[in-house]
């Protein structure tokens, strides 16, 4: 079966966020896809399986260490891998713990992926949350799967030398940083960071699963339905959002970096 690195959310090589996508021919075992999971060590493998003419794909995500429910940038690679190699045109439907997300190739060479929307309702922040950050915050909420904390500024986002064992005592998925951006000129509205030790990612160099609970936060804030967003790890990354209703398009760029055949 074929195997594939992807770096999502970028337009550039050896940026973005690296994520492992396996075209499989047969249904495998739960072991088996997170013993490849654990074998790759990105952040997520995706594991694609195609279910006939007509029928969506079957779509799973994997971390070294565990399952998720959703996952952005392997859903961006695993579309991108279907396009670049004829296997899929036009809307991709994926059939996912989510439910069905789809993608599309738009004109520009981003490609746009329609997910949901998870507005973050405010909270108390947790007990070890100033321990784990070292910094003031000025908002805490939480979305569907992790925690939403806004800080003063992207510089605060930039500098951040968080705490990674004391971000795993918190009852979350990952604790998402965000800030509005210093210079909305640029072409960038708000920056972020994801750190997910719960789950195996200390520090996600960018999550689009994310901007299911950034862009609806933003957008109310700002006033606009279309943003973009920078994630700020070392290899960063750009993800441009659209809320509409109780969805939020995700789009962004990618590139192959690699392929070749599982021999397993």
């Amino acid at each position: 079966m074929r195997i594939f690195t992807v770096d999502s959310f970028t337009d550039q090589p050896f940026k973005g966020n690296p994520a492992a996508v396996c075209l499989l021919e047969t249904p495998r075992s739960d072991e088996w896809m997170q013993a490849l999971a654990s074998e790759m060590r990105h952040s997520e493998t995706a594991f694609v399986l195609g279910q006939g003419k007509g029928a969506p794909y079957l779509l799973r995500w994997f971390t070294p260490e565990a399952e998720v429910a959703l996952c952005g940038h392997a859903t961006l690679a695993s579309a991108h891998v279907l396009y670049s190699i004829g296997a899929a045109s036009g809307l991709i439907d994926f059939s996912t713990k989510s439910g069905i997300l789809t993608t599309e190739q738009l004109d520009h060479g981003r490609i746009s992926m329609d997910f949901p929307s998870y507005l973050p309702a405010e909270i108390s922040p947790p007990s070890t949350l100033g321990e784990a950050l070292g910094v003031p915050v000025t908002w805490v909420g939480m979305g569907r799967l992790d925690l939403l904390v806004e800080v003063e500024s992207e510089q605060v986002v930039r500098d951040l030398t968080p705490d990674i064992d004391a971000f795993a005592a918190i009852e979350a998925r990952a604790v998402c940083v965000t800030a509005r951006a210093a210079d909305p000129a640029g072409g960038v509205d708000y920056v972020s960071r994801f750190f997910a030790p719960r789950v195996g990612v200390p520090e996600d160099p960018v999550t689009g699963s994310a901007h299911c609970m950034l862009a609806p936060y933003w957008s109310a804030k700002l006033g606009s339905d279309s943003l973009v967003g920078a994630q700020l790890s070392r290899r960063g990354g750009i993800v441009h959002t659209r809320v509409h209703g109780d969805r939020t398009q995700l789009s962004g760029h990618a590139v192959t970096i690699w392929s070749g055949e599982l021999h397993v």
